[in-house]
């Protein structure tokens, strides 16, 4: 039988309620959801990064200043 740990106590996932299967079932679509959404943040933080560089590349030189950007 699957066993699930939460809070360091270990629970048989037959012996659950209907209501605290759901709940489980809620927890790790929602984890799952938050990993999905990272994946995608570290995706955009990327794009970002060349989108600047490009940026700097494309803007004429002024002698000496600092293109910085946040």
């Amino acid at each position: 039988m699957a066993k699930i740990t939460i809070d360091n106590t270990e629970y048989e996932f037959d012996s659950l309620s209907d209501e605290a299967k759901a709940q489980l079932s809620s927890l790790q679509f929602v984890d799952a959801e938050m990993e999905r959404l990272k994946a995608q943040i570290a995706v955009f933080q990327t794009a970002r990064m060349a989108y600047s560089r490009a940026l700097k590349e494309a803007l004429p030189t002024i002698q000496g200043e600092t293109i910085q950007f946040n």
